[in-house]
């Protein structure tokens, strides 16, 4: 009996150590950590892997995860500087970078943050217009971070960055804003009609400009042209006649030629005169009109006079 009692002791004993054993295995994911308490006191920090605790005296207090997290913070009414009421929410990102301080620094660092982050957007908010909240997202979004990451660093907990999702301004307000950019279009609409006609109107009187200086260019080049023509007719026909004037003397000096000369000064003296008998009623005719052959002698004379060099007498 005292046998059989001893062996269930033994067996029991085995039984609580195998539990206890069991009981204080543990396995830390990866990217996580766990708060170890021994008897109510903080005792360390279990990185990912396999530990083994102190069954009845360790103790997991917080299991914290060391991933980027992401906190959605509500939205909220915020007034401009101008006095506007607009509605806001965005999206916060933050990773605890000290699991102990953590646990320790602050009773729930999700709501700490969350309630941080509104209460600073709220005075980022308060500190600008209307018109410069969609204008300076970027700027509203790292002074939120800059705040947000001061006050959360005794916590163990870094604010990565923060980004503002929907910004909701009152329906009149929304009314407002769309008189103002319809006017806006329009203006530039005509600003741009405007600045299309001047181009317009300059580039026809460029045009006109242009046809002006090549219509005067090609008169010019005309007159040019015409006026080299003039002269060069002129030249040649000098050339001509003075060729026919030396082709006349030296025919005048061949024999004969003389009495051709006289005979064709005859021919054209009598139709000359038939000339004038046809297209005039009146005439004034020479006393020595029927002494052709005189008037043919004289003009001899004066030729010949003419080949010496003999001045004329009167």
């Amino acid at each position: 009996m005292i046998i059989e009692f001893s062996t269930i002791v033994a067996i029991g004993f085995a039984i609580i150590f195998i539990t206890a054993i069991l009981k204080g295995a543990r396995v830390v994911p990866q990217r996580s950590a766990f708060v170890i308490e021994r008897l109510g006191k903080y005792s360390r920090t279990l990185d990912a892997g396999f530990h083994v605790l102190i069954p009845f005296l360790d103790s997991i207090v917080a299991r914290h995860s060391l991933k980027e997290q992401v906190i959605d913070v509500p939205s909220q009414m915020c007034i401009t500087r101008d006095n506007i009421a607009i509605e806001i929410d965005g999206v916060l990102f933050i990773q605890v970078l000290d699991p102990m301080r953590a646990t320790y620094g602050v009773t729930n660092y999700f709501a700490a943050v969350s309630q941080l982050a509104q209460t600073t957007l709220r005075s980022e908010i308060g500190k600008m217009d209307l018109d410069r909240t969609f204008e300076e997202r970027d700027s509203i979004n790292a002074n939120i971070v800059d705040a947000l990451d001061k006050a959360c660093e005794p916590w163990g907990v870094k604010v990565m960055r923060y980004e503002i999702s929907n910004i909701n301004p009152p329906q009149s307000v929304k009314d407002a804003l769309e008189k103002q950019m319809r006017a806006e279009r329009e203006r530039r609409a005509q600003v741009a009609m405007s600045e299309g006609d001047r181009e317009a109107r300059i580039n026809v009187a460029e045009g006109h400009k242009q046809e002006a200086i090549k219509q005067s260019e090609a008169i010019k080049i005309r007159q040019i042209n015409e006026a080299e023509g003039k002269a060069r007719e002129i030249e040649l026909l000098a050339q001509a006649t003075a060729q026919g004037i030396a082709l006349i003397a030296q025919a005048i000096n061949m024999p004969g030629g003389r009495d051709a000369v006289n005979l064709r000064v005859a021919e054209q003296y009598v139709g000359e005169f038939g000339k004038l008998a046809k297209t005039s009623t009146t005439m004034i005719i020479p006393s020595n009109m029927s002494d052709i052959g005189g008037m043919v002698a004289s003009l001899g004379n004066l030729l010949e006079r003419g080949k010496s060099g003999a001045a004329p007498h009167a």
